[in-house]
């Protein structure tokens, strides 16, 4: 299933040090542009998903809602996170790839 693999190598980019996670990481890695893109997940709060918009839209970091707070942090071995940061253009380009293909195959 391609939002398991997509899963899956959010692990391989949290192994190699290239996630922030939770919102005050995502936040910090955002506005020190570290962060190449940012995950929110679709079931955060309405307050976060506005916040998180505003500021990539104001730093011009792609954010994308998807997979649950449950899903987004058990693929990087944590507890629940609502957003992740993406600090590295290459796995950034691959899950913004990987992304846009299981939004169009819903």
């Amino acid at each position: 299933m391609l939002k398991n693999r997509l899963f899956s190598n959010l692990g391989l980019a949290q192994k190699a040090g290239k996630i922030a996670s939770g919102e005050f990481a995502a936040e910090k890695a955002v506005k020190s542009y570290m962060a190449a893109m940012v995950i929110v997940a679709e079931d955060a709060s309405d307050n976060t998903k506005k916040k998180m918009t505003n500021m990539t839209n104001y730093y011009k970091v792609p954010l994308y809602l998807f997979g649950t707070k449950e899903e987004l942090g058990h693929c990087i071995g944590k507890e629940y996170r609502s957003m992740l940061a993406v600090l590295d253009t290459g796995f950034a380009k691959s899950f913004e790839k990987q992304i846009r293909n299981i939004m169009t195959t819903k």
